[in-house]
């Protein structure tokens, strides 16, 4: 993984200096064996990305399950209702499937000491499928050329020629698509918008990376609400969270010469070749991730979902919270629980000693 700001002698140095610290300031910060173990105690609210939903209660249940005295709410209430929650005070931590702006971080956080930042810290990964429910079609094959004229509204019906091109052997209906986008302010459009831009040929998709979807067509709020609206309509297509598509058939898209379906393992193989966005503090770990590969091992429509905590919190005894349950969440253990009950994508060994560098210095 090619990090320019963060590089392993810096964890090293910290993970040193943890080894010197009292046992004290990190009692709690993993769920242990043992919950008596654990004298944490409190309450953390957390609110954001409907696509990580399904981890962050899996992970939740295990983290309370081990520190019995804490109790923590998570909100699915969009990535961008997440982000401006925890700006303005009313969350402990967002989750977040789009690393926060310049013009969110040029701004104050309510819940860190007054002068000081938030930072992103990835603990999500997972492939975004493009999802369809077509009458007579259970295979498709799918370019970002295609997508962005679908979702741009220049595509309209399912016989269109590039359509066609793409999947010869498919026998598609002369019927009007039916293409439904997120409503909400969602993480998971700004990916798909970004790899469209990113990816799609010059001019099909010329719409900035954005939270907000920039067409008309029809809408639903949610990762749950794109999925119920495809799987109940007709002759429909969308995109989410792969870990919440279901049965629903997804889409295979094209990667250099070769149709490639998603997977968690072809997820990570992007965040891995990707580099850190650039021109940010040296504790934010937001990827600028790489949408235009050619690689047919790598899926480029993915999502890394953050957890967007405060550098230093006012309430000091919340951001120890904050740091034990991210601590939890985005160590090897926490990203176990999350390959099993929403089958995403484990973080890299160097991912995780990198984001626990910077939750060391949490305070």
């Amino acid at each position: 993984m090619n990090f320019k700001r963060f590089g392993r002698p810096a964890v090293i140095a910290i993970a040193a200096g943890l080894a010197l610290s009292s046992c004290a300031a990190n009692e709690g910060a993993a769920p242990a064996a043992d919950a008596s173990a654990s004298t944490l105690t409190g309450t953390l609210n957390g609110a954001g990305s409907s696509a990580m939903d399904a981890a962050q209660q899996a992970w939740i249940a295990a983290f309370q399950t081990a520190n019995t005295g804490v109790t923590i709410n998570y909100e699915p209430s969009g990535s961008g209702g997440g982000r401006e929650a925890f700006i303005a005070g009313g969350t402990d931590f967002a989750g977040s499937d789009s690393y926060l702006g310049t013009d969110e971080l040029a701004g104050e956080f309510a819940s860190c000491v007054p002068g000081t930042k938030a930072v992103d810290l990835p603990v999500y990964i997972s492939p975004i499928a493009v999802i369809f429910n077509v009458e007579g079609v259970d295979e498709l094959n799918m370019d970002a050329d295609t997508l962005a004229k679908i979702f741009s509204g220049a595509i309209t019906t399912w016989d269109d020629a590039a359509i066609v091109a793409l999947n010869p052997d498919a026998t598609l209906p002369a019927e009007t698509i039916n293409a439904v986008h997120r409503s909400d302010d969602s993480g998971t459009t700004k990916n798909f918008t970004d790899y469209l831009g990113q990816a799609a040929a010059s001019g099909l998709w010329d719409e900035k990376a954005s939270d907000t979807f920039p067409f008309g067509g029809e809408g639903a709020k949610g990762t749950s609400g794109v999925v119920d609206a495809v799987t109940n309509g007709t002759n429909m297509i969308g995109y989410a969270d792969a870990s919440q598509a279901g049965t629903l058939s997804t889409a295979k898209l094209m990667v250099g010469d070769e149709f490639v379906a998603y997977t968690p393992e072809a997820a990570a193989e992007v965040v891995v070749g990707s580099p850190l966005v650039a021109d940010r503090a040296a504790d934010d770990l937001a990827l600028d991730l790489n949408r235009k590969t050619t690689n047919p091992a790598e899926y480029p429509l993915v999502l890394v979902s953050y957890a967007i905590v405060c550098n230093e919190y006012a309430d000091a005894a919340q951001g120890e919270l904050v740091k034990a349950y991210v601590e939890f969440i985005s160590s090897a253990e926490g990203q176990a629980v999350a390959e099993e009950n929403a089958g995403v994508a484990p973080m890299t060994s160097e991912l995780i000693d990198n984001v626990a560098a910077v939750l060391a210095t949490v305070k």
